[in-house]
């Protein structure tokens, strides 16, 4: 039986080579001390999909993660960010390491698909939904019992610091880095009770402003200042307690300023189909001809009418701002032929990104368009970084709805704008420059077989490491 070393891996979201620098001293020389590769990015560039390809060492056509949500064509809806570990549909590195040791442990925290997975330790953002429509912010643990245990300790987890207009910002909810912070804490606690063989911990802290701002602002240089000094602190308690370190990320942020609106193009054609809903506009995916999930730089597009596949594929590679259409040989080159995906991909240039906006009118787009609602959009929206300018004293506004919220009214947090334009980052192709691939850190050169790794070699690497 193998000796295992113990080992963390600390997942630094959309870090690059082109960030190791004054900025962020502790980070940089971490990587001079030991070895240093970049990773030829997951594809897509997302973070359910990268994560995936981590953990199990393969491609979405056989774990199944083909973005950060789909079109279950079964119940003809778009689903983002579920949680369910039976997502994934391939074995994860933990229980193949288990099986060589079952001494072996593994903590996840805040790594997606967190639920129900064979983990020992787990925790991941999770709100309660009442039935009367309220929302309340909370985790969810695995063991249940994790849950009130580090809460009591480390305090509430700042969950409106973790996503939307709050994050990565000074505000009420917590300082710039308040949920980094948190998980940060989270896996030292973790790790003071339980010695995890393998932990993995993710930290978002970068995310925001690489997307708010863009990777060249220069307001950028703080936060690479803040997320430094939390990963130095980490890397120090960690290496003090014999655990060997892997710093990695899942993809680089590229500039952009092209939004592409691929639902608009359909529906100016006559494909999408709306159902109206209290004067509001709704896309019904299920009896639409075509429609888009967009996530990123990249959009599935679904074909309930194949006749138009022709068609809808002339559409897209005429359109400025798109870089390739894939079809089911593109899928297999790729390693996405899977029955989730799009019949047809379309991947951005460096400089665009897709919408999922569908609505003609803003007065008719629907009332979540304007909320933080990861769940009920039908793609990814950036845009919900962002407070409405043309709102004005919108923070006036906020403390009036989370006012009405404490009396226990039902309330429409609407302060979303609906301008596109605002995004100044994202990421999901490939980039040109290898500058901007994501990076693996170890202090171990020997674990690292070469300066460029593809994304499902990162599975090895880790592997190699807990087997010393």
């Amino acid at each position: 039986m193998p000796i295992l070393k113990r080992t963390v891996v600390i997942n630094v979201v959309g870090l690059t080579g082109s960030h190791l620098g004054p900025d962020t001293p502790r980070i940089t020389a971490f990587a001079g001390a030991g070895g240093r590769a970049t990773i030829m990015p997951a594809f897509p560039a997302v973070t359910c999909t990268a994560q995936s390809d981590y953990v199990t060492g393969q491609r979405p056509a056989r774990h199944g993660i083909v973005a950060n949500g789909w079109y279950n064509r079964e119940l003809a809806e778009v689903q983002f960010w579920k949680q369910s570990n039976h997502l994934v549909g391939a074995p994860k590195i933990w229980d193949e390491l288990r099986a060589l040791d079952p001494q072996f442990t593994c903590a996840k925290l805040f790594w997606w698909y967190n639920m129900y997975s064979t983990a020992d330790w787990s925790i991941t953002p999770r709100p309660m939904y009442p039935a009367d429509g309220r929302k309340f912010f909370d985790v969810y643990t695995g063991p249940m019992s994790l849950r009130e245990e580090i809460k009591k300790d480390l305090g509430e987890f700042p969950f409106a610091t973790f996503w939307g207009p709050a994050a990565g910002l000074d505000s009420p909810q917590g300082g710039p880095d308040a949920c980094s912070r948190w998980i940060a804490g989270s896996a030292k606690w973790v790790e003071s009770k339980h010695q995890p063989t393998l932990s993995l911990v993710y930290l978002p802290h970068l995310d925001y402003s690489l997307q708010r701002l863009g990777p060249k602002h220069p307001a950028l240089a703080e936060d690479l200042r803040r997320i430094d000094a939390i990963v130095g602190d980490l890397i120090s308690f960690y290496q003090g307690r014999s655990v060997q370190v892997l710093l990695l990320s899942e993809y680089g942020i590229t500039e952009v300023d092209t939004p592409i609106h691929l639902n608009r193009l359909f529906r100016e054609r006559g494909w999408i189909t709306i159902k109206e809903e209290l004067g509001l506009e709704l896309l019904d995916g299920g009896a639409s001809k075509v429609f888009a999930v967009a996530d990123h730089q990249v959009a599935h597009i679904y074909l309930n009418d194949r006749s138009l596949a022709g068609a809808v594929r002339a559409l897209l590679e005429k359109q400025p701002g798109i870089d390739a259409v894939l079809d089911a040989d593109g899928k297999q080159r790729l390693g996405i032929e899977h029955a989730r995906a799009g019949d047809l991909i379309a991947v951005a240039q460096e400089n665009a990104w897709f919408t999922y906006y569908y609505w003609l009118d803003d007065a008719r787009a629907p009332d979540f368009a304007r909320c933080v609602d990861i769940h009920r959009k039908p793609g990814y929206d950036p845009v919900e970084l962002f407070l409405d300018p043309k709102i004005p004293a919108v923070k006036l506004k906020i403390l009036r709805r989370l006012l009405q919220k404490k009396l226990g009214f039902r309330m429409l947090m609407d302060v979303i704008p609906l301008d596109a334009t605002l995004v100044k980052g994202s990421h999901g192709c490939r980039p040109r420059d290898a500058g901007d691939y994501p990076v693996l850190l170890s202090e171990q050169a020997a674990v690292l077989t070469s300066p460029q790794l593809e994304s499902v070699e990162v599975y090895d690497v880790i592997k190699r490491a807990v087997l010393g």
